[in-house]
């Protein structure tokens, strides 16, 4: 197993799919850091060498993408923010109610309920 920003890669599978688990990581930027250094989608994580996976770190570091404790952190800010400045989707989020308009009358009743 490897270990790559907090975060756990599965040998058995390929590169492209493994950097999907990290959080902040999709489809677009897997794709494009496989491209940039080389690999193969179909490459398997536990083939990496030692120096593939330095550069793949210093790559993902260089990069401009906001990925795991830093993205998890910046959301709940945002949240916070929501809450703090009382915006219609803060107060909705307070009550634990749909905040993008869905109906109430007839569905998210479960939302709504308040926890035992």
């Amino acid at each position: 197993m490897i270990y790559l920003l907090e975060t756990k890669l599965q040998d058995d599978k390929s590169i492209f799919f493994s950097l999907k688990n990290l959080y902040g990581i999709g489809n677009k930027h897997a794709y494009s850091l496989c491209k940039i250094l080389g690999f193969s989608e179909n490459l398997k994580t536990k083939n990496l060498s030692e120096d593939q996976i330095k550069k793949l770190v210093k790559l993902i570091g260089n990069s401009n993408i906001i990925i795991t404790s830093d993205l998890k952190k910046k959301k709940s800010l945002a949240l916070k923010n929501l809450v703090f400045i009382k915006s219609y989707r803060g107060l909705r989020k307070i009550k634990g109610l749909p905040v993008r308009g869905q109906r109430t009358h007839t569905n998210g009743k479960t939302a709504s309920k308040p926890l035992k």
